[in-house]
């Protein structure tokens, strides 16, 4: 298996599938603030035998971006009142993100929320079950659920071909320009609330809810953001660390996620790459005993596999994998992870 492509997603099935259907789907985009927006965009509109794009809602100049060329300019107003727009893609600054989302699952929207979500854990919690109460789906923005490395690592842990689990070692940083510093300083968690958020979201897949979250911040800049910063999540046989630094000029090449278990570990580096280490106490899963490198095909185009799976959720061919306990249950843990938690 040394060396060999593992393609743990379906993913051109999927898109085969969904372009035989006779109708496409409409969907309208809500700001453009987000550091994701433009690439979200990007996304749907590659995806233009699935999704429909009924426009979007944004007043500033921000949205005379390329990516958003030809699109028809709405009010907010007027695409929720629209009755064959199934999903919005909410992408606006992090502080109005989860009133326009409960705004959108008040009208009968599915949703896709960008990461983190909301400053506030009570106004997201109260959000994320409204859109259960009412039978919709919030599918959060984070990118990493549909990396095929890591479709692989929740399939190792699954399966217990790591045996259990007693570590998970991960790092997202990178080095912040001075108006990024700027954007992310007013942040109660800094640098961590607003991109360590994703590799928690996947040691939650992996472990679940810790026990007890200790935070962590040691400032390298004197502009008042949290630029260093460490989380350790307790949990009753492991402990989890992340790092976040936004200081690090090797931040994107250092990212990584190492999960230790028992019977073998599996590290994922650099964190998008597709590139695997996996070293096994026993043959599983058709990998055989001992240490192998696996380079998995990665998609050009990071955000596809969601807008992929949002599709089929929309169409209520399956349900979204990650529910709202989970999604609740990263919230909290990334506010107390970042030192911004208020009970």
């Amino acid at each position: 298996m040394n060396r060999r492509h593992f393609i743990a997603t379906t993913a051109a099935l999927a898109a085969s599938s969904l372009q035989a259907s006779s109708q496409r789907l409409k969907i309208g985009q809500i700001g453009t603030q987000h550091a994701h927006a433009g690439g979200k965009m990007q996304s749907i509109r590659g995806l233009g035998d699935i999704w429909e794009i009924a426009g979007i809602v944004e007043p500033s100049e921000q949205a005379k971006s390329e990516v958003y060329a030809g699109l028809n300019r709405l009010t907010e107003a007027k695409l929720l009142a629209m009755p064959d727009v199934k999903a919005v893609a909410v992408e606006t600054a992090i502080e109005d993100s989860c009133a326009t989302a409960m705004r959108c699952i008040q009208a009968g929207k599915h949703i896709h929320l960008d990461k983190p979500g909301s400053l506030d854990h009570t106004t997201f919690k109260d959000m994320r079950l409204e859109a259960e109460k009412r039978g919709l789906t919030v599918q959060m923005g984070y990118m990493l659920r549909y990396n095929p490395a890591f479709e692989l690592l929740f399939k190792a842990v699954q399966e217990g071909w790591l045996g259990e689990i007693t570590e998970i070692d991960a790092a997202m940083g990178k080095l912040a320009d001075p108006k990024t510093r700027a954007q992310l300083a007013p942040l109660p968690g800094g640098g961590f609330f607003e991109l360590a958020c994703h590799v928690t979201d996947a040691v939650l897949t992996v472990m679940g809810r810790p026990k007890s979250v200790h935070a962590f911040s040691t400032p390298v800049g004197s502009d008042g953001m949290k630029d260093n910063q460490m989380a350790v999540l307790e949990y009753a046989k492991a402990t989890a660390v992340i790092r976040c630094n936004h200081a690090d000029p090797f931040g994107g090449p250092r990212r990584r996620f190492n999960v230790t278990g028992t019977e073998g570990t599996l590290e994922i580096l650099p964190l998008e790459s597709g590139r695997v280490n996996l070293s096994l106490n026993k043959a599983s899963g058709g990998f055989k005993k001992g240490t192998q490198s696996l380079f998995l095909e990665v998609p050009k185009d990071r955000y596809v596999g969601e807008f992929l799976d949002l599709a089929k959720i929309v169409r209520g061919e399956k349900k979204l994998a990650w529910d709202a306990k989970h999604d609740i249950d990263v919230h909290e843990t990334v506010l107390r992870a970042a030192g911004a938690w208020k009970p």
